[in-house]
């Protein structure tokens, strides 16, 4: 049934299916393109809590495209949610969107694992608080059965870890077979755990740029010499970036100066290869973090290292954090672009384009400036993980059925995505499926995540991180290796052994309980490759 409601959400006009709905009303405002990059806005916790109210609107755009977003009572959209470790985020969410007419629907859940509503309906809503983290019980960051439908309200109470690393996380729904359109259509915003000036010194000060690139239905067709059409658009900060002519949003910075960028690929499908180029020359970008990890920070010593790198691949939900130089006087052009990204012969396309332009005067920026370091770092979530008792080993492989690469599958028929454990049945994911893993716990396991397609596909895990060991038989040296919630693998050329990465998962912290890993090109997501893991309660040791 979930199938049906994906081929719902993708193939017929949403609009048809939100009567009432219209621009004009302004729940979810868009800037025109080439118009300047701004922050959003945000929220701040106090003494120990952020509490916000939060609804859920969708609009059409000028181009009939459905638009989501996540707004404040005061109508302030996708703000940042900035914590401190050991707080508590409070929301109340509200689906404010005019209830569907006739439209297809199922029940998700029974008595036992009900979270919310039951029925799942186009207009279904939740949350998921990526890379935090935190509990995966209903009211926390539960994303299986958790459903918000029209009218109704519900509460989160996300609570972050003491030992939470600091840096760039991110919140979107994850209403399994409707989360691609949810997060195309704009509904994410960023969640910043603050303190990485005291593992990363080198940002303390600087001016802080918030950027989220999100992607959005194709808005132009091409014509022959408009160079590869990608499969969708792309914005900055919502300011639409459309083929052909990738007309860039606006940067304005003080020349001269250095910022820290704080960067998070909110796309649902597209993969970003960034760099930042002055007169055509990719220039270095001091990397601090990944996926909210500062770099080289879980080795006990809780001082972060830094990784220079010219360009760096994010995948869809991936985020990086980096200090980088403004251009001086003798920069004649200046902008954020990406690479193209080589996918696979059955992969979207995803071509080179810029993103931005950087317009540099010797105005200063109206940017927040990081704060000095306050004190010591706290204790880091993954640190110890080298010393730990590997508990178990395992192997899992992405697949598709039918292979649309041949160009043989049947007119209307969707691909089935799959994620499964080796030796198990490959199954399409259905909320109400039994785990297909389960750990305790306390464990410390390593994964080998094979891709048996021809495209790439972005591996994430739910509520904690993974230490990447290994890709493709070539270890990574232990100085650099890195933590991450999402991460990309390779594809299959049809001959030899399947690319694959080995990651260690880390399992010693507080979460117990049912949650999900699945490819997070969420086309694929929806379309069923995602599985459940259950982490039980550690076993009490006998008495006697």
């Amino acid at each position: 049934m979930v199938r049906i409601i994906r081929w719902f959400a993708t193939a017929v006009l949403l609009a048809v299916l939100f009567p009432g709905i219209a621009a004009a009303n302004g729940h979810c405002p868009r800037p025109n393109p080439a118009s300047e990059v701004t922050p959003p806005p945000d929220l701040f916790s106090k003494h120990g809590v952020l509490k916000v109210a939060m609804n859920y609107w969708s609009d059409i755009d000028a181009a009939n495209r459905t638009l989501f977003c996540f707004s404040t009572a005061d109508g302030q959209e996708s703000p940042t949610l900035h914590v401190n470790p050991g707080d508590t985020i409070e929301i109340t969410l509200t689906n404010r969107i005019i209830p569907l007419v006739n439209g297809p629907s199922e029940i998700v859940s029974n008595r036992k694992n009900r979270c919310g509503d039951k029925l799942m309906t186009l207009a279904s809503v939740n949350m998921h608080f990526h890379g935090v983290n935190t509990s995966p019980r209903c009211h926390s960051d539960e994303s299986i059965h958790t459903i918000v439908n029209s009218g109704q309200s519900f509460e989160y109470v996300i609570k972050v870890p003491k030992d939470e690393p600091p840096g760039l996380y991110w919140y979107h729904p994850h209403v399994h077979g409707i989360a691609s359109m949810a997060v195309q259509g704009g509904a994410s915003g960023a969640i910043v755990v603050e303190g990485i000036q005291n593992i990363q010194p080198a940002v303390a000060g600087l001016p802080e740029r918030l950027i989220i690139i999100r992607d959005q239905p194709l808005l132009n067709g091409g014509a022959p010499d408009d160079g590869p059409m990608p499969n969708w658009d792309v914005n900055v900060n919502y300011v639409p970036v459309p083929f052909p002519a990738y007309p860039s949003a606006i940067i304005k910075t003080q020349r001269g100066t250095q910022e820290f960028w704080r960067v998070a690929n909110a796309c649902a499908n597209t993969i970003l290869d960034l760099q930042v180029v002055y007169d055509k020359k990719a220039q270095p970008l001091q990397v601090v973090g990944f996926d909210g990890v500062p770099a080289g920070s879980q080795d006990g010593k809780r001082q972060g290292t830094i990784v220079t790198q010219k360009h760096v691949l994010v995948p869809p939900a991936g985020r990086v954090e980096f200090i980088v130089n403004m251009p001086n006087n003798r920069v004649q052009q200046a902008y954020l672009a990406t690479r193209a990204i080589k996918g696979g012969p059955a992969s979207d396309t995803n071509p080179a384009r810029t993103l931005a332009q950087l317009i540099a005067t010797d105005a200063p920026v109206k940017l927040r400036r990081m704060p000095e370091r306050s004190g010591p770092p706290n204790p880091q979530r993954f640190e110890g993980i080298d010393n730990a008792k590997v508990t178990a080993k395992r192997t899992l492989f992405f697949s598709e059925v039918p292979g649309h690469a041949a160009g043989h599958k049947p007119a209307g028929e969707p691909v089935n995505f799959f994620i499964t454990v080796d030796g198990q049945v490959s199954k399409l994911f259905d909320p109400n499926n039994p785990p297909a893993i389960v750990t305790t716990k306390g464990a410390v396991e390593d994964w080998t995540i094979q891709n048996r397609t021809f495209e790439v596909h972005e591996f994430h895990m739910h509520q904690i991180h993974f230490k990447v060991l290994e890709e493709n038989g070539v270890p990574v040296p232990k100085n650099q290796q890195q933590w991450y919630d999402t991460h990309q693998v390779g594809y299959w050329n049809g001959e030899g052994k399947y690319p694959y990465i080995k990651v260690r998962m880390d399992f010693r912290g507080a979460v117990v309980g049912d949650f999900v890993y699945h490819c997070h090109i969420l086309d694929h997501e929806d379309g069923g490759m995602m599985a459940i893991i259950r982490v039980k309660p550690p076993r009490k040791k006998a008495q006697g």
